[in-house]
């Protein structure tokens, strides 16, 4: 942990994410980004997440892509390339509470020297002749026109386009592939896209810094509150203050926490520990599954409830929710070549009686 120039703040180890407009250029795969919203920006371009990996378990239809993280691992060269990728479901009715069915992760890896990109790193200036190609990947991988994942529907009338699954053509048929399927004419990027895609935005990373009299200032030491039930000679009503009491104490240190910095979307500290917005379902070791090579997961990053200011999915009856949502990935970011591996989330909502 260390102090700023002034001597007033110090450093948590955790890393705040925050969103900013940003170029198209700028969100392309070989500028590595961290990103909310539109399109993903595939790392390896090969072995793409199928559409059945991408399939909503509550639901069955297919997820759309949320955000990504550009996060290395220094010192680990099969990880000098590494990008984490999230998606979720957009029928509000998956959204039960605690239940993380409605959302997939994936971890893509590639060492320095690799088959898609140059060496050195990317130049800070849109490149003079830009091939940006949404349909299909440098790898020749074919990617779906209203999504951007892996496509292998080809429509059968003009043999143009491809798609994951026959509900994403559907919609794009209906919404203007209907009225273009017979001519040459295809827009990659009109608007009745980006209603169906979320908004694009680049996410900016900076070091969180709190008063140095605050004592809880590091993510790894803050205590995670749990209700004891093991005193059974007390009553059931006294139980439940306790329970209602450590609850607000969580609720109370996530509001302290993120008061200084309240646009913050995204905490950042691997290995270290998640800001709870409850006392209640907080995942123990044995909650969260380990990595399919047999290494435990450990937590990397949450997503902050702030970040659904941002999806325009609110409506009057239901929408897209959650407190927070924490990735757990393979403690030893196991290598699985070009291949995308699945990693795990854990969501948990706000208690009925909290409001951000």
């Amino acid at each position: 942990m260390s102090e700023n120039g002034t001597g007033s703040e110090k450093e948590t180890g955790v890393v705040l994410g925050f969103l900013e407009e940003a170029e198209p250029w700028q969100l392309a795969s070989a500028q590595f980004p961290s990103k909310l919203g539109g399109r993903p920006a595939w790392l390896s371009q090969l072995n793409l997440p199928t559409a059945a990996e991408l399939v909503c378990e509550k639901c069955q239809l297919p997820t759309v892509f949320l955000l990504q993280v550009y996060a290395p691992i220094v010192g680990q060269e099969r990880s000098f390339h590494r990008t984490l990728y999230v998606f979720c479901c957009k029928t509000p009715a998956c959204y039960t509470a605690n239940d993380n069915r409605c959302f997939k992760v994936f971890r893509s890896q590639l060492p320095r020297k690799n088959d898609f990109y140059p060496y050195d790193p990317p130049p800070d200036e849109e490149p003079a002749a830009s091939a940006n190609d949404e349909q299909i990947l440098g790898s020749g991988v074919k990617l779906c026109r209203l999504c951007g994942c892996a496509g292998h529907k080809v429509c059968s009338r003009c043999h143009a386009v491809t798609y994951c699954c026959k509900e994403h053509q559907a919609i794009d048929w209906k919404r203007r592939h209907k009225k273009e399927c017979s001519t040459e004419s295809f827009s990659a990027s009109d608007a009745s896209v980006n209603s169906f895609l979320f908004p694009e935005w680049e996410l900016v990373t900076e070091p969180e810094k709190v008063a140095v009299n605050d004592k809880a200032v590091d993510s790894n030491s803050l205590e995670q509150v749990n209700i004891s039930s093991s005193d059974l000679e007390e009553s059931e009503l006294e139980s439940m203050a306790l329970h209602e009491s450590k609850d607000t104490e969580t609720f109370q240190r996530f509001k302290k926490r993120i008061a200084t910095e309240p646009d913050q979307v995204l905490r950042y500290c691997r290995e270290g520990s998640p800001l709870w917005v409850s006392s209640e379902h907080m995942p123990s070791q044995d909650d969260v599954p380990k990595c399919q090579c047999g290494n435990k997961r450990m937590f990397e990053f949450q997503i902050m409830p702030q970040l659904l200011n941002h999806l325009k999915v609110d409506s009057p009856d239901a929408s897209i929710d959650w407190g927070t949502l924490a990735i757990y990935t393979c403690a030893a970011s196991c290598d699985q070549g070009q291949n995308y591996s699945v990693e795990y989330i854990w969501k948990q909502d706000f208690s009925e009686e909290q409001a951000v």
